[in-house]
């Protein structure tokens, strides 16, 4: 019995030992060094307004949206807000966070994206659970697409109600920006100019209705796709030339086949990275 006992001890020692070895992701600060996750806790939750940057069909990194923002809200008031869901689509946002819809409402009144259930109903439930406002900051699509084919000039034909869903126009835009400079050359067969104006147009509106909704004293963060905010550009660069003076952090995910080391190509794209394994599953 007890050499039984002994040998389960060791066969579940063993295993847990091999699951410490493979880690499904680890986490660096901007310059690659490693960082354990509650000094990063401890870092952002200091901020005024934190960017985290997503690939949209990774487990792990929704998972640790969500874990960061129980964590965080443990000692500051929150404030969410995200890509996924349009300016337009906010009432009905609201009305589910108040109780007035139902999750089967929310879906027939909201462009909800393909992965709400699985990446970001559990981020819009632990904000109607805990009273969090939750700000739906980004353009609503169509606008976006105008601009890709007509450039900013075509905003200027909209009603003053759907102005309201994008950030004040005329939109700022630095084309010499090197993440705009690269997605012109990476699709120059797409729009040419137009292309990286829409990407502007989403990053100022975000960046506009995130400050809309900012409260000071409290921590904002805002879900995002990594390209939207990494290397301190897209949504940062609109926040700091409208509030210069509030405090940001910038979180961004890579994909690597070894997760040890980051490599140099990944170092400097935010103030903390969060390095997946490349085999990981995804959501969709």
């Amino acid at each position: 019995m007890k050499k039984t006992l002994l040998l389960t001890v060791i066969s579940i020692s063993t295993v847990f030992s091999f699951a410490q070895k493979k880690p499904a992701y680890t986490l660096f600060t901007g310059n690659g060094k490693k960082v354990s996750y509650g000094k990063m806790i401890k870092k952002i939750a200091q901020k005024d307004i934190v960017l985290f940057g997503e690939f949209h069909n990774n487990p792990i990194v929704h998972w640790l949206q969500l874990k960061v923002t129980r964590d965080c809200d443990a000692s500051r008031d929150l404030v969410l807000g995200a890509e996924m869901f349009e300016h337009d689509n906010q009432q009905a946002l609201d009305q589910y966070l108040q109780g007035k819809l139902s999750a089967r409402g929310l879906d027939s009144n909201a462009r909800l994206w393909p992965n709400y259930k699985t990446d970001y109903a559990p981020l819009v439930n632990y904000a109607k659970e805990n009273k969090i406002v939750f700000a739906a900051t980004n353009v609503p699509r169509r606008y976006a697409s105008l601009v890709a084919r007509g450039g900013f000039g075509s905003l200027d034909t909209l009603s003053q109600k759907e102005k309201s869903w994008i950030a004040p126009l005329p939109i700022d835009y630095d084309p010499e920006l090197p993440g705009y400079k690269k997605m012109k050359e990476m699709m120059p067969d797409h729009g040419g100019d137009n292309l990286p104006k829409a990407q502007a147009t989403k990053d100022a509106t975000m960046a506009h209705f995130i400050l809309e909704n900012f409260k000071q004293g409290s921590l904002f963060i805002h879900y995002n796709g990594s390209y939207h905010s990494e290397n301190y550009e897209g949504i940062l660069w609109y926040l700091k030339k409208k509030r210069p003076e509030l405090k940001y952090a910038t979180i961004t995910t890579v994909s690597q086949k070894d997760i040890g080391k980051l490599l140099a190509e990944n170092k400097g794209k935010a103030d903390f990275i969060i390095c997946v394994d490349e085999d990981m599953t995804t959501t969709y």
